[in-house]
Order: C-alpha cells, then sequence, then structure tokens
C-alpha cells in the first residue's frame, strides 16, 4: 500500500474528512514518528507495533563490482518490531 491508497481509505471512509484533510493528516502521523525516531525516541501503537532506532557498528564491507574492500560507518538505523495483533493477523492469512 502506497501512502496516496492509505489517504484514499481514510477520505471514503469518513464522509466528514476530505481526501485533502486526510493527506494532511497522514503526512503529519509519519512527521511525528520520523521525527521522534531522529530525537532516539521509541514509538509504540498498541495492537500495531513499535518503531524503533538501533546502532549498527561499523564493519569492513566488500564493493560486489570490483571486489575491494571499503570501510562502512557505524550508524543508527530505524527499526520495526510488530504487535501481537498484527502477527496473528498477518499469520492467519489464507
Amino acid at each position: 500500500m502506497t501512502k496516496s491508497k492509505l489517504v484514499e481509505i481514510i477520505a471514503n471512509h469518513q464522509d466528514q474528512i476530505t481526501r485533502r484533510e486526510a493527506e494532511v493528516v497522514v503526512s503529519t502521523i509519519f512527521s511525528a514518528i520520523g521525527d521522534a525516531l531522529s530525537r532516539g525516541e521509541r514509538v509504540e501503537l498498541r495492537g500495531f507495533g513499535s518503531f524503533y532506532t538501533k546502532q549498527r557498528n561499523a564493519r569492513v564491507g566488500r564493493n560486489p563490482k570490483t571486489g575491494d574492500t571499503v570501510q562502512v560507518p557505524a550508524k543508527i538505523v530505524p527499526q520495526f518490531k510488530p504487535g501481537k495483533e498484527l502477527r496473528e493477523r498477518v499469520d492467519n492469512i489464507t
């Protein structure tokens, strides 16, 4: 699902919200999650899952095209852990 599809679903399910308003809501939610993660905070949405950041250490990689070794710097990456309800819903797909 894309962001525009999500906006369309929200606008169609809520008669009192226009498509433009739904777009603002979705953008605001994504922005708030991104801002919290950039501050190193954990974002927990009960029944859905948790977004958090994880430190990756520096390592030596390899350029697959040339075979040369490359230093890959340490970095912080976003992670997602699905909640119990989401895991169960996905597991019951037939």
